[in-house]
Formats: structure tokens, sequence, C-alpha cells
């Protein structure tokens, strides 16, 4: 599953093509993807403006004229490209190529862009992607983010911020940051980084990060700052590129390789001194790497 970075990366790669746009026509080639694509999708945004591409957590908002936004989220294997005067790219950073496939072309913007005819084209071979149409004015509300958190990337994300939900927890501190109530956005891969940065154990307590007078401890402060980081890093070298990443313009993003304990089960800890070993462990199904030896 793409983790905000990749979705930062496809935002800023689309953007260029996308934004000032005219929409002039959407084709559907199939009803559904994960789910069905709302009634009269395709009707609803074809002849619209793009006004602007943002972000929220992992989700793609395509904003057009008339206050509705399009809702797009990549799934597993979702990706777009680009088809224009100057050659195809897809944008995102991902390990393996991704789907070039014609057959699991699902979605097709026609768009007469400021620099000539493009077209913007979902692929999605496994289809666990999705696509709504919601109102802006109204974006809150949608079931899709009137319960996420706090942005990793945003100003509402401190210390005291944490502190308030952590307080009094006994949540093993991986399970809480990837709690997208209080983080939206915030994948298993960030948080093992952000745990070593900041030298705490994704086994400790979260509710041990806060004081009993509900304020938080020192570490805590370095967390926060330590997760702001990460994903500053991640998106400046274009997101992971674990399996099927791939940027609007079809390079892969390398922060996979400046990885210091995701995937590097058994090898030695990168902390300056520190003798320890990468582990892995599971918690709630999902792997977690640390070093035993220098985060506590």
């Amino acid at each position: 599953m793409p983790e905000l970075p990749e979705v930062e990366t496809v935002k800023r790669g689309l953007a260029p093509t996308m934004e000032g746009a005219l929409l002039v026509r959407a084709e559907l080639r199939r009803p559904d993807l994960r789910f069905p694509f709302p009634e009269n999708f395709a009707a609803a945004v074809s002849g619209r403006r793009i006004l602007a591409l943002s972000r929220r957590a992992k989700y793609l908002m395509i904003d057009l004229e008339g206050g509705d936004v399009i809702v797009a989220h990549l799934g597993m294997s979702g990706s777009f490209r680009i088809e224009s005067g100057v050659g195809p790219a897809t944008p995102g950073v991902f390990q393996h190529p991704r789907g070039k496939d014609e057959k699991h072309d699902h979605v097709v913007f026609h768009l007469d862009a400021r620099s000539g005819p493009a077209r913007v084209i979902y692929n999605d071979p496994r289809r666990f992607g999705f696509m709504d149409l919601a109102r802006r004015d109204r974006i809150a509300e949608h079931v899709f983010f009137r319960d996420l958190g706090a942005e990793p990337t945003g100003n509402a994300l401190d210390a005291a911020y944490l502190a308030a939900r952590f307080a009094g927890k006994a949540q093993p501190l991986k399970a809480a940051l990837l709690d997208q109530k209080t983080i939206a956005g915030l994948g298993n891969i960030y948080v093992c980084e952000a745990l070593w940065r900041s030298g705490l154990s994704p086994k400790r307590a979260a509710g041990t990060l806060v004081d009993k007078r509900g304020r938080a401890r020192q570490a805590l402060f370095t967390l926060t700052e330590a997760i702001r980081a990460v994903i500053a890093d991640a998106i400046v070298a274009g997101g992971s590129s674990l399996k099927d990443h791939i940027q609007a313009d079809g390079s892969l993003g390398y922060f996979q390789h400046s990885f210091s304990v995701y995937d590097r089960e058994g090898e030695a800890c990168r902390t300056p001194g520190c003798r320890g070993t990468v582990a892995r462990i599971v918690q709630a199904g999902r792997s977690t790497f640390y070093c035993p030896h220098c985060q506590k």
C-alpha cells in the first residue's frame, strides 16, 4: 500500500498537467474499482476545469470548479499515467515498474491542458483503488475524512497534541502511532524509521511518553520531530518505492536506500556507537523493524 510520501509525489507529478486544465471528458472503462463509481460520475466531472490538486492522508484530491472534489485512492497497485505531446510519464516512485498494460487502464481523463491535449490514465491491475466525488464545503464530514487525525506534515502535529492522545495509554507505541485517528497517513515504514531516529522501542507503552500532569516528556518532543523529518526526507527522495510505486514521471523513488531499520533484519544498527542488530517482530499482523539495543 503506498504511503503518504508516495501519494504526495504522485500529486506533485500530476499537478503541472492537471491544474488549470479543462477536464473535457472522463472515460470509465468499467463500472467499478474497489467500489462502484458514484452514479453519473463521468457526466458530473466532464466539462469542468480543474482548480487544484491536494492530498489528505493517503487520498489524492482533485478540486473542480463548482465545488466538487474527485477523491482518489491508489489502493495497492494503482497509478496514474500522463500521456501528452512530450510523451508518457507515470508520476510516483516505485521499485518495480507500474503496470502499463492497457487492459488495466480503468479511468481516462481527457484534458485540454495549458501545454495542449493530454490524457491522465488511472491503471490498477488489482483494482483495490477507488474514486469518489465529494463537496469541498462538506469534505470534513465525508466518511473518508471525518475521523482522520492530524497530518504528519501539518502544524497541528506537535508534542502537546500527541500527549493528549497518549496519556494513560498502555497500547504499544507503534500501534498508537499507526492509529489514523491520531495521525493521518502515517504508515508502517515511516513509523519504524521515526521510532529508530528517536531511540524509542515500538513495544514501549505510549503513555510512558507523558508525565503525571499530562504533559509531554522530552522523548515525545524528539519523536514528533523525527516523524516530521522522516516524512520530509521521504518526500524529497520521491517516496519509498518498495513494490509497485511509480512517480508521475515514471521514475523510481530511492528513500528505501536510506532505510535505517525497515526491512534490515539481521543487519547492524546504524546508530553511531551502537553494536546492536536490527530485529523483526510482528505487531498487530505487521512487521516491525527496530534495534533492541538502542531503542528503549
